[in-house]
């Protein structure tokens, strides 16, 4: 485990996260997947959900307790990762009506970034990384 409070093993997702966020991936799954029934609590906040599987996936995990985003300072580069147990309950609710919910968001995603060109260039990180550490301008 890597348990450095002040370092950041997967920092090269920064970049990655924020190009989603700027395309809208978060806003796309909020408007998209609807996981309604599940009294688990497993239809909370689809978009933190999502964006911690896409992050960690990116990292290179190959399961969901391949705990890659919660260590180190990760948690003050990423705002709303989720806790292994909380995506196995998300995932456990999924049925076939919402793989395809979440195909029309990876449609429409793809769909921005190849729209997008230059138009994400400008986007800003939100967090930067120093010699003294993770600065949060998260605002969440």
């Amino acid at each position: 485990m890597f348990d450095e409070p002040n370092l950041i093993a997967d920092a090269g997702l920064a970049p990655l996260v924020r190009l989603a966020e700027c395309a809208g991936l978060p806003a796309l799954v909020d408007d998209r997947l609807r996981i309604e029934g599940a009294g688990s609590g497993a239809g909370a906040n689809p978009a933190a959900k999502v964006m911690t599987l896409v992050a960690a996936k990116c990292a290179g995990a190959d399961s969901i307790d391949d705990d890659r985003l919660r260590h180190g300072a990760m948690d003050r580069l990423f705002c709303r990762v989720r806790a292994p147990s909380t995506l196995g309950t998300f995932l456990r609710a999924f049925t076939h009506g919402h793989n395809r919910q979440l195909h029309a968001v990876h449609r429409d995603f793809r769909a921005r970034l190849a729209q997008g060109g230059c138009k994400f260039r400008g986007c800003a990180l939100g967090r930067t990384v120093g010699r003294h550490g993770v600065h949060d301008h998260c605002g969440v």
